[in-house]
């Protein structure tokens, strides 16, 4: 299990005026942007840049391989055609908000760019005026569907029975690809909730049975996850009143402020349906969001003791090259951790996790719990490359829900 070479999964921003980056195949907006080739599906992706002053974005798309190294051996000819440079022309400034900005957006297939190959894929953003320094990044997947994946999760794990810890078993068919060596041509990838930066991942998890038709992961310790707990989540759909999850709105004379309810340590378990980290721009009555929302400051605040390891807020949204912007800070007055962000109106969940001091993997909190009722999403990933394959195809994708 490779978790020292743990390569970035989720989207990523570099610029402080590029917010509310999302990423959607046909609109799903829970789920990860996972695409199968030559299947009709559209890749939606859209951002803010805080002004009405008009940049010249354009994207680069890039094939990569397995652990999302750009592809080096292959001509673009091979999995592009069209262009690999497009500018987004499509843009509209905001309307009547107290933050200025401009909403860009685009989509994939178009006339000028459709993909030919599985695999992972990475669109670069940059500013024509400054192409060395991109302003966002965004990663998606294509498969071919050439072998099947099946998952299932249990809470009677190797470690307890019902305890805080769910377990997968995964079952790869090869179908008609002959793998002689799947040691060498067969790599996997496992994520709980993915998406994101904070995923729980597993990287080429050893299989516990391998045969001719293919490998099964049974009773197999390296896929138990920590179910932690369900997301928390609010709504702010409106600036003149509160609506779910929100306390309080505020003006201090120059920005709105929505203040969400304190949270309060969670020693077991309750059932509320949430998004799993997901998030969507919308205001009360949904209609023209993309420029008709406005940005908040969003205060949070934990109720916990001092702790010596960080506290982050985690989420698909939580994104950047500067993972302290989601760091929470400790008030001793009041005894709490604080966090205020700036982030567009719509429904936010999320969840307050700290990071393994080894691996670096996401771990709950002792004050958040960890249940095996608890509804998480797991994704799972089986590339192949055969003797003549100059790339890592994406040959099989699956996912399940655990808990509710």
């Amino acid at each position: 299990m490779l978790v020292a070479a743990l390569p970035a999964m989720g989207h990523d921003v570099f610029s402080s005026d590029v917010r509310s980056l999302a990423v959607t195949v046909d609109g799903e907006w829970m789920q990860m942007p996972v695409m199968t080739l030559n299947d009709g599906q559209t890749l939606y992706v859209e951002f803010d840049q805080l002004s009405h002053d008009y940049h010249r974005y354009v994207y680069k798309v890039e094939h990569c391989e397995a652990d999302w190294t750009t592809s080096e051996g292959l001509f673009e000819s091979d999995w592009l055609e069209g262009f690999s440079q497009i500018e987004i022309e499509d843009y509209e400034q905001s309307l009547n908000t107290n933050e200025l900005y401009t909403h860009y957006s685009f989509s994939l297939p178009n006339s000028r760019c459709r993909l030919k190959m599985s695999g992972n894929y990475r669109l670069i953003i940059f500013d024509d005026d400054n192409r060395d320094l991109p302003v966002a990044e965004v990663r998606f997947y294509m498969v071919e569907n050439a072998m099947t994946l099946a998952l299932g999760v249990t809470t009677n794990t190797d470690i307890s029975l019902n305890n805080r810890y769910q377990q997968l078993t995964m079952r790869l068919d090869y179908g008609s690809i002959n793998v002689t060596f799947p040691d060498e041509q067969i790599q996997t990838v496992v994520m709980q909730n993915g998406g994101n930066r904070w995923a729980d991942t597993r990287l080429n998890v050893k299989p516990n049975l391998v045969n001719t038709k293919g490998l099964t992961w049974q009773h197999n310790r390296n896929l138990i996850f920590e179910g932690g707990n369900e997301y928390r989540k609010y709504e702010v759909l409106a600036l003149d009143h509160t609506t779910m999850g929100i306390d309080r709105m505020t003006w201090d004379g120059h920005r709105y402020h929505a203040w969400p309810y304190v949270d309060e340590p969670r020693p077991h378990y309750t059932y509320d349906e949430d998004a799993n980290g997901a998030f969507l721009i919308r205001n009360s009555d949904n209609y023209e969001s993309e420029r008709l929302c406005d940005y908040v400051w969003v205060h949070y605040q934990l109720l916990s003791p001092e702790r010596p390891e960080p506290i982050y807020i985690c989420g698909d949204w939580t994104i950047g090259d500067d993972a302290s912007e989601y760091q929470m800070e400790w008030d001793a007055v009041e005894e709490c951790y604080k966090a205020a962000l700036l982030q567009k109106q719509g429904y936010y969940s999320y969840r307050y996790i700290t990071l393994d001091e080894k691996s670096g993997q996401p771990r709950p909190l002792e004050s958040e719990g960890s249940f095996f009722e608890t509804e998480n999403c797991y994704q799972a990933f089986a590339y192949y490359k055969g003797p003549t394959d100059r790339t890592w195809r994406l040959v099989a994708h699956a996912t399940t829900v655990s808990g509710n």
